[in-house]
């Protein structure tokens, strides 16, 4: 079962900072819509664009002053540029309702920053936001399902973790299953001990039963990234089978989010992901990466397994903590898993961990015994380029001919659609050498805003300025073509041409004013043909990869932290005309 974040009006926690509507800046050019993905051709497939307004927002507010017989109502600054943005909304419309697309995405863009510049005083705010939400909601719906905006997620998508629906729950046990069980263990070879009793029976029960398509998802998106993990515990001296616990914290899900905000496939929390190098930052959550939260998870078991020496106080340590299951052994006198169950000593959640763990473990090796239905996903493999300067993924799709959203699966560490500087950025294996000489041949500090484009037949510099929304003086100077048109088949770069979306949270109105209502947060997201300026505080640039495949082979030390390999410098390939 997952849960979305609705990229419109929601952000995530981590990446928004509440700020009044009112403190934007009122030259702010906030583009709402991203570039198209796709064209829709037939206009029927096209959603319709309800009215957002009965009467105009000038209209209807002198309607409340004669109805409140107020006397003449006069509009200030604020309130004219909410007019000014009805219009721009509805010429938008009226370009969208006529396949207009690009023009659509101008005027919903203007319509959206005048209405953002006119946030600072509006003379009746509830309904200054009431207007607000509607034409935001009404261009959103454009944005996934015509203008082809579904293809570019600009905020991060989260799944639940499938451990909490479980975990504190107990199941009866199948007489059937206890002789079939205890035949298997006899047959079953695992570097974890395996212990058959009431409660490990009755999770086999039920992933058998009620929870079969818990296991036999999580089996199959295993495979996915078994390699690499099998890989990472065999070098950290850990048994294998410990493959179960992200099979159990998160489904082998990267971006699972429990109650408790632990995250990842690992389920690190905060401080514990800090502590072995998942380090958060606005932009990335390196909880939220498969590889380096293995290494991470596998460094925390080893570490947890030297200080009780046995791995199911091990285990019951990485799930409610090593300080509870001191607490609970110097209070019971005992360091047995099982007796400290017995006793009530541990979490409620933990006495239920490690049967769950050794279900799962029994279940997976025996897949046949149980008839699980498993469909291997196919192997993730991936190339690492490390960052010397901030990168968008739209530039990398560019580059590699690979969509964004593919580079956002390969990536789900990314909170954005631009990769930080000093960061493991992957792209699909076999295409990283190329790729970093590629980039290596481009400014550093374009990198965050540059885009990639092919020149077609029939284009000209002025037509794919056009596009872009870019100064074409800004286009011929960084490709070192003044006075001419670019050749077919050239790759040109166009500076400046993409933009990060913009998150900006509205602060509730003081509890008890009139007109108060809740806090939202609006999205705006700025299109990669957007006109404004674009500045990155990127270092100098200098050589730009490691090529890295997750069979590559990676040093072992005692330091929590996994170490990063720098790589080779290689040189440029793009064409500088």
């Amino acid at each position: 079962m997952a849960w979305r974040l609705k990229p419109a009006l929601l952000a995530f926690c981590g990446i928004v900072s509440a700020l009044p509507l009112g403190a934007q800046q009122s030259g702010l050019s906030a583009s709402f819509l991203t570039p198209a993905a796709t064209r829709v051709s037939a206009p029927a497939s096209r959603p319709s664009i309800s009215e957002t307004e009965k009467l105009s927002y000038l209209n209807q507010l002198a309607k409340n002053a004669h109805d409140a017989k107020s006397g003449t109502f006069k509009p200030n600054a604020s309130d004219l540029l909410v007019d000014r943005a009805e219009d721009r909304f509805r010429a938008g419309r009226k370009a969208y309702s006529e396949g207009d697309f690009d023009r659509a995405r101008s005027e919903f863009d203007a319509a959206i920053d005048a209405m953002l510049r006119g946030s600072d005083n509006p003379t009746d705010r509830a309904l200054f936001e009431c207007r607000l939400d509607d034409m935001v909601d009404a261009i959103h719906r454009c944005d996934l399902d015509g203008l082809g905006g579904a293809a570019d997620q600009s905020t991060p998508q989260f799944d639940k973790a499938p451990l909490e629906d479980i975990v504190q729950m107990t199941f009866p046990v199948d007489p059937r299953i206890k002789e079939k069980v205890q035949t298997e263990l006899k047959n079953t070879s695992s570097a974890l001990p395996l212990v058959m009793n009431d409660v490990v029976l009755g999770y086999v029960n039920y992933f058998n039963g009620r929870g079969r398509k818990t296991i036999e998802f999580g089996l199959s998106r295993a495979a996915k990234y078994q390699p690499m993990i099998s890989k990472i515990l065999a070098e950290e001296g850990v048994p294998q089978e410990l493959i179960h616990l992200a099979q159990a914290e998160s489904g082998f899900m990267p971006r699972a989010v429990s109650r408790a905000a632990a995250q990842g496939m690992w389920q690190f929390v905060k401080f514990r992901g800090n502590e072995y190098g998942l380090t958060q930052t606005p932009t990335s959550d390196l909880r939220f990466d498969p590889e380096k939260a293995t290494r991470a998870a596998a460094h925390h078991l080893h570490d947890l397994y030297n200080e009780f020496h046995d791995w199911y106080l091990a285990i019951a340590a990485y799930n409610c903590g090593p300080g509870t299951v001191e607490k609970a052994v110097e209070r019971t006198g005992y360091a047995d898993y099982w007796e400290l169950r017995s006793r009530g000593a541990l979490p409620a959640e933990t006495t239920n961990y490690v049967p769950i763990i050794l279900a799962m473990t029994i279940m997976s090796k025996n897949a046949s015994e149980y008839g699980l239905q498993i469909h291997p996903e196919a192997v993730i493999e991936y190339d690492t380029i490390h960052t010397v300067a901030p990168i968008n993924l739209a530039l990398l799709s560019d580059l590699t001919d690979v969509s964004v959203p593919e580079l956002q699966q390969l990536n789900p560490a990314l909170l954005r659609n631009t990769a930080p500087a000093d960061f493991d950025v992957r792209v699909p294996k076999g295409l990283g050498p190329q790729v970093a000489a590629n980039l290596d041949a481009l400014p550093a500090t374009a990198l965050a805003s540059a885009r990639l484009h092919t020149v077609e037949s029939g284009e000209t510099l002025a037509l794919i300025a056009k596009r872009f929304n870019a100064p074409p003086k800004a286009i011929s100077v960084a490709n070192s073509i003044e006075g001419a048109e670019p050749a077919v088949g050239t790759k040109i770069v166009i500076p400046g041409a993409y933009k990060e979306p913009v998150i900006i949270a509205r602060k509730a109105p003081v509890k008890g004013k009139p007109g108060a209502s809740a806090s939202k947060t609006l999205v705006a997201r700025r299109s990669s043909g957007s006109r404004s300026a674009s500045t990155s505080k990127a270092p100098v640039k200098s050589a730009t990869t490691a090529s890295k495949t997750p069979n590559s082979k990676t040093a072992t030390t005692a330091a929590k932290a996994p170490s990063k390999t720098a790589g080779p410098k290689t040189a440029g390939t793009i064409a500088r005309k």
